[in-house]
């Protein structure tokens, strides 16, 4: 390994990271819905995610998993399920329209991990992440890499998607007086709903 090969995975993880996917949805959502706190543990719950899979697919395991076509599938479709299930509820907001007025910091008892829990189940349940480690990491580090030259690789793309987690999160809360107007709410929920749904879609469709 050598610190522009380092560099090199880095700018690579970044660009992937600013292309919007499931996590961005769920995290604009939960921000949006219950402030600031909801919308970090969101970001934490994707991190971590990211930190286990990462792990994971430098230690070998990653690989048993896609090699393993049952239990692949079987994760596909449980991240099909979830990130339906996110959808619907956010269809559902969008169709009641009732959102109560909007709240500090101090989000209600159980948001964050409700947050947490939502950031996690959508990103462990696509096996495209994995996929993704296993993939691309050889690509930077070689096949012969050490186990700690892996996961060093593997958490540093977990802490950039953090980092830029986390920097939405404060824009959206800064913003939030105006997007959590009715109208507007009713239309990202809407929106939102309609990218899960697409997510869920594509990774129905997707083969390993």
């Amino acid at each position: 390994m050598s610190w522009s090969s380092y560099g090199s995975f880095l700018v690579f993880a970044l660009v992937l990271i600013l292309i919007p996917g499931p996590d961005f949805a769920v995290v604009t959502r939960n921000t949006l819905a219950s402030g600031r706190r909801r919308g970090v543990w969101s970001a934490v719950g994707v991190t971590g995610s990211n930190a286990v899979q990462g792990i994971a697919a430098a230690a070998g395991l990653g690989a048993l998993v896609v090699r393993s076509q049952p239990l692949f599938e079987a994760i596909r479709w449980a991240g099909v399920a979830y990130l339906a299930y996110l959808g619907v509820q956010a269809w559902r907001s969008a169709w009641v329209g009732r959102y109560p007025p909007l709240a500090g910091d101090a989000a209600p008892p159980g948001q964050a991990a409700a947050g947490f829990r939502q950031g996690f189940l959508s990103n462990i349940t696509n096996p495209k992440v994995l996929a993704f480690y296993l993939a691309v990491l050889p690509q930077f580090v070689g096949g012969s890499a050490p186990l700690a030259v892996l996961v060093a690789f593997a958490l540093s793309h977990a802490v950039l998607s953090l980092l830029y987690l986390l920097v939405l999160v404060g824009a959206l809360h800064r913003a939030r007086q105006v997007l959590s107007r009715r109208r507007v709410r009713r239309w990202l929920d809407g929106l939102t709903g309609f990218a899960l749904l697409g997510f869920g879609a594509r990774l129905a469709t997707e083969r390993a």
